[in-house]
């Protein structure tokens, strides 16, 4: 059963339950931010608390599936035809509704190199570095200093709270500058030991915390003989980058420069030996900023299995219990899928995607797979290689 709510930014409930909706589609996404859409009748009592700034609660069965903020919270279509192809609807019209999770809130904020204080007063060729024993650690405080309750009261998101420390991670560290908070937040993820973080609603706050993905590879299995598997894609593809040359910045009137080599010794050997160049932003490896930019690019380079499936929910019967997104996996599990040929891959759920109508009821499908399993591998890393350079650019 989907309910529908709307909040305010304080997450005090607003009106009633939103009655009459046509169609609901969600997707929620492993360490970025969900994105949905419904559409309902138009009228004056819901126009009036679809407002700037106010929350969609979205509960499935009882729950919380997701919460955040209306990016559009109305767009209006109306008429008795003339416009575009589907001519509108007549008078009061529909109204739809675009809105992400709360993760959404935080994707607005960037990493200042110096949080505590006034943007006027941020240092000049400063970066951001924090090196933790776990890669949970950098994260929360990457969130806390930018956008939670540490952050300038400004910048604070309201009712942002951290949850409870879960010890996720591996020593890591991160060097930012004028950056996505939640793309800094996804390079400590991997390289601090595929770690995972969320946002949920728990009664009136708004809780960030950090977890370690479980392995259900035995419990969370896919297969078309299973009847949970309706699609299947996989490729195996050789490694963009196996040795990471990386150059450290060069101080002015400097007669050397730090130059720090990181391999993947085992790929150069199944595959072949690929060097990339790498221009680090640290002077010397004293607090191993030039060894961890280049595992990012290892990790970046990787030649896992991509692997893309589209797996759907199995209800509970007489036979026995089903398998139902969210109850029995969640984003960030690592669960199997069997391949055509008999073989079990494992990868990690990447999304969630809910469509439902009052009249064909709910449907739940999961992408199971790699970062690259529904995007353009070549365009990922040429984003991520110009963010970063601009960012260099910047610091100097």
């Amino acid at each position: 059963m989907i309910t529908l709510l709307v909040t305010d930014q304080n997450l005090n409930v607003i009106g009633d339950p939103l009655d009459g909706w046509t169609n609901l589609d969600v997707t929620r996404r492993f360490n970025e931010p969900a994105s949905g859409t419904v559409d309902l009748p138009a009228s004056l009592e819901v126009m009036s608390i679809l407002q700037p700034g106010n929350r969609l609660v979205v509960m499935r069965d009882g729950a919380v599936w997701t919460a955040g903020p209306m990016e559009i919270p109305q767009e209006i279509e109306v008429g008795y035809g003339g416009g575009d192809s589907s001519g509108g609807q007549a008078p009061p019209g529909d109204i739809s509704i675009n809105f992400t999770d709360d993760l959404g809130r935080i994707a607005g904020h960037f990493t200042w190199p110096n949080p505590a204080v006034a943007w006027a007063s941020q240092p000049a060729n400063t970066w951001r570095t924090i090196n933790a024993t776990g890669g949970e650690t950098i994260i929360r405080t990457l969130v806390n200093e930018n956008c939670g309750p540490g952050a300038l009261t400004a910048r604070r998101i309201p009712r942002l709270i951290l949850g409870p420390l879960s010890g996720a991670g591996t020593t890591t560290l991160v060097n930012t500058r004028f950056e996505g908070v939640l793309e800094a937040c996804r390079r400590v993820a991997i390289d601090g030991g595929g770690i995972g973080f969320r946002t949920r609603q728990d009664g009136r706050d708004i809780v960030f915390e950090v977890y370690q993905p479980r392995d259900l590879s035995r419990t969370a299995r896919f297969s078309f003989g299973l009847g949970n598997l309706r699609y299947l894609r996989a490729k195996l593809s050789a490694p963009t980058v196996t040795h990471a040359l990386v150059a450290g910045t060069e101080d002015e009137g400097a007669t050397t420069r730090a130059f720090v080599e990181v391999a993947d010794t085992a790929a150069a050997s199944t595959w072949y030996r690929v060097e990339k160049f790498v221009d680090g932003s640290a002077t010397d490896d004293t607090a191993g900023e030039l060894t961890q930019a280049g595992r990012d690019e290892l990790a970046g380079g990787a030649a896992p299995v991509e692997l893309a499936t589209v797996t759907v929910d199995i209800p509970d019967s007489d036979e026995g219990p089903g398998q139902i997104a969210g109850r029995d996996f969640d984003l960030g599990d690592r669960v199997s899928v069997q391949l055509p040929n008999g073989e079990q891959v494992t990868d990690l759920v990447r999304s969630m995607h809910l469509q439902a109508t009052p009249t064909g009821g709910e449907q739940v499908t999961t992408l199971v797979g790699s970062p690259e399993a529904t995007s353009d591998p070549q365009m990922v890393r040429l984003v991520r290689d110009l963010s970063r350079r601009i960012g260099r650019i910047t610091a100097r």
